[in-house]
């Protein structure tokens, strides 16, 4: 397949821009002739992923972590709707949280992530579209590969975001949580998922999944797959700090799913209003907007090298 590579040169915390030479000689002996590009900035991913579709491109790799995988996933759509259904998608991953890989078993090894690429293997690939009002609040559209959340979640995205991550994908999460904790104030949201009746619950988290991990490694839904055209919820309801300290283990194992504050649905739409505030949104690792929002989920949109 012909094979674009969109490179995020920050993730690994810089170390894909200083090793490039490097990395592209080794992608170079087993892929072959490839093209590439680098990100600058917000979005940057998506805009050259979609180019390198439209050049006639039929792998697009995205190199670096979940937020450059989401990009190069909202890369393969123009005005809502795929470019080239054939076209697949591709990971090298080299970001700090790392939890799109998880699902799959994948590790960090440059090697592994190219076995993968040189072999025709595909699967289909279901992607989450989320419709919701941005941080200017303007209404706004965003696509996702692996998990869209509202609540405390967002928070923390944003307390990592802000950070170094200089002490790892794991403790810079694990330290997120904690100031995200302290500053979150449970949130009153009117769920409707599918055709069924509007619920009003109280929100700690609700994860909305098509992969299985989050937040550097917490199994938020064990049982999610990306390919069986539904989203997995978790809904996390009076969670507080001392939970989390207390109990931590089981949100990373999955025993949070046996807890009193955990539920669990699937559905192929969800619709959430806040009634208590402004809900923020932790979409893949980023943090376009809030509440009220609409996430639908579009089977097999696109295909997955695996």
């Amino acid at each position: 397949m012909k094979t674009f590579l969109v490179v995020n040169p920050r993730s690994a915390n810089g170390q894909t821009g200083k090793r490039w030479v490097e990395i592209s000689a080794q992608v170079g002996r087993v892929l072959g002739e490839f093209g590439h590009g680098f990100t600058s900035g917000g979005m940057d991913a998506a805009r050259l992923a979609r180019q390198a579709i439209d050049d006639g491109y039929e792998c697009i790799v995205a190199v670096g972590g979940d937020g450059t995988l989401n990009e190069v996933t909202n890369g393969f759509f123009r005005d809502g709707k795929v470019i080239n259904p054939r076209a697949a998608l591709g990971l090298v991953p080299r970001g700090t949280g790392g939890d799109f890989r998880r699902t799959f078993g994948w590790d960090l090894e440059l090697t592994s992530a190219l076995e993968r690429l040189r072999t025709e293997k595909t699967e289909p690939f279901d992607v989450g579209r989320l419709d919701f009002i941005d941080n200017d609040g303007q209404p706004a559209t965003r696509f996702f590969a692996n998990i869209a959340s509202f609540g405390v979640s967002a928070v923390v995205a944003r307390e990592v975001n802000a950070g170094s991550k200089a002490l790892g994908g794991h403790m810079s999460f694990m330290w997120g949580t904690v100031k995200g904790l302290v500053k979150y104030t449970e949130r009153q949201v009117r769920l409707t998922l599918d055709d069924k009746p509007p619920e009003t619950v109280s929100v700690t988290t609700v994860a909305v999944a098509n992969g299985r991990y989050f937040g550097s490694g917490m199994f938020v839904a064990p049982d999610a797959l990306t390919h069986d055209g539904l989203f997995d919820i978790t809904l996390w309801s009076n969670y507080k700090l001392s939970d989390f300290v207390l109990k931590s283990k089981g949100v990373y194992n999955g025993d949070h799913v046996t807890w009193k504050g955990t539920r669990r649905f699937q559905c192929r739409t969800l619709h959430a209003e806040s009634e208590t505030g402004d809900v923020f949104l932790d979409v893949d690792g980023e943090t376009p907007g809030r509440l009220p929002c609409t996430m639908t989920i579009l089977p097999g949109a696109i295909r997955l090298k695996v």
